[in-house]
């Protein structure tokens, strides 16, 4: 520690702390703007600022030895011919092959089909890793096309077209060039080692009309079976989310601003979208404004850790969330095993966000061979199945608590906010009062 640093007589500016003291001198001597991943860093209301009123007297609690809470869930059930039907109603968001080892990708994949679940392919195309070890696979189609075709699409089993994420909506991807090998490049038609950017909106469409006939092309491809979703990073939720659905969208998915990803400029990540917690009633009230809560299935993303995490967001009114960041982690990503090897990097175990320069020491955000071959996709695979089990379990304990036979019947009055701010995003009561912030009453 920095000499004078523990002094109890220095004081620390609150708007210039010592790490943007620290960012203000790297930009001064480097004159770039700063990247990394990992996904918004500041504190803003999330699901920790809910709280869940358990049944006792006014509601009765369900028997976890002898009353079932199911999980499963079905997605796509407004045109498809055949929606995904899945045992839990947590899935694996969109990562690349080429931000992520193929090694990382068939774990992903070997992962979500052990706990009944689907995955989703990212930027850049199929593996064939990936779709062998995926019992569900979902296909993104993003403004980029990379690695776009129609044998995998028909491949799939869902297609997500991808309009925003919730770590840069309104901004593109990115995938330095360290991470473009041989592989990489064929499939994305690139030169090899030189930085590719992804474009931030579709090369042909301009506006919700366009999206009506992409998503008709889509069906065509597809002979009408596969769902097609569509992803918008939360922002304008309440407009995106109708328009996706006039467009025909089976199914939506939201991805608020603690979404991770594996690179882009620090000041999107950290100033640019909204709070989960924000997003999800915007949403729900979209879809009830339009008849359509829980036709058009909603699923939600960014930030989400746990099986609390997950009840709340379904008492919000989603019907699935998706993980990235938590499912690296289980993975083996930021493993304390690498301790030394994060240090070298200048960075350190639960700290390390710098997935674009691919010198991941677990192997999982990297194209270099050696590395990769470190994580066992087998082992990688059993970790994050172990995982997802544990999140249902935790959800279903909670349901159960609050007297509900499925995680699809949690409900808005089921919860309570701790802060005003909380209350006001969420649209429940500040706990111990009936008081939702922004309304003159509650509706009873």
């Amino acid at each position: 520690m920095p000499a004078g640093v523990d002094d109890p007589t220095l004081r620390e500016s609150a708007t210039f702390p010592r790490s943007v003291i620290h960012e203000i001198q790297r930009a001064a001597a480097t004159g770039i703007y700063d990247i990394r991943g990992w996904g918004a860093k500041r504190k803003v209301p999330h699901f920790d600022d809910l709280l869940f009123l358990g049944a006792s007297m006014s509601r009765y609690p369900l028997e976890g030895y002898r009353e079932r809470c199911d999980t499963d869930i079905t997605l796509g059930t407004r045109h498809a011919s055949k929606p995904v039907h899945l045992d839990i109603p947590v899935t694996i968001a969109g990562m690349s092959f080429g931000a992520l080892s193929a090694q990382a990708k068939e774990a992903l994949g070997r992962g979500a089909s052990a706990a009944g679940t689907s995955t989703t392919t990212g930027d850049g195309g199929m593996t064939a890793e990936e779709r062998g070890q995926s019992s569900t696979l979902v296909y993104q189609y993003l403004p980029s096309r990379y690695g776009m075709n129609p044998v995998d699409l028909r491949k799939a089993d869902a297609i997500e077209v991808v309009l925003g994420q919730g770590a840069k909506p309104g901004g593109g991807g990115m995938l330095l060039g360290q991470k473009i090998s041989d592989r990489v490049a064929q499939m994305r038609t690139l030169p090899k080692g030189i930085d590719q950017r992804s474009a931030c909106r579709h090369p042909d469409w301009t506006g919700p009309d366009d999206l009506t006939i992409k998503i008709l092309e889509l069906r065509e491809i597809t002979g009408w079976e596969k769902p097609v979703y569509v992803k918008v990073g939360a922002t304008r939720t309440y407009y995106d989310v109708k328009l996706a659905v006039k467009a025909g969208a089976d199914v939506v998915v939201v991805d608020g601003m603690q979404g991770g990803t594996a690179a882009t400029q620090d000041v999107f990540i950290e100033h640019v979208g909204i709070p989960t917690l924000a997003a999800i009633p915007q949403a729900v009230q979209a879809l009830q404004e339009m008849d359509m809560h829980r036709k058009v299935q909603l699923v939600v993303s960014g930030g989400i850790r746990s099986g609390a995490d997950v009840a709340k967001a379904m008492a919000l009114g989603a019907d699935a969330v998706a993980i990235g960041t938590a499912a690296l982690i289980a993975l083996g990503d930021n493993d304390p095993r690498y301790e030394q090897e994060y240090r070298a990097l200048g960075s350190a175990a639960g700290f390390y966000d710098d997935f674009q320069d691919g010198r991941d020491p677990a192997g999982i955000s990297t194209q270099d061979p050696e590395l990769a071959r470190r994580l066992d996709p087998e082992a990688a695979g059993r970790r994050l199945a172990n995982y997802l089990h544990v999140l249902t379990m935790e959800a279903q304990t909670i349901a159960r608590a609050c007297g509900k036979s499925h995680l699809t019947h949690l409900e808005p009055d089921d919860l309570v906010a701790l802060t005003m701010e909380a209350a006001a995003m969420a649209r429940v009561p500040l706990a111990g009062t009936d008081w939702i912030p922004g309304r003159a009453g509650r509706e009873m």
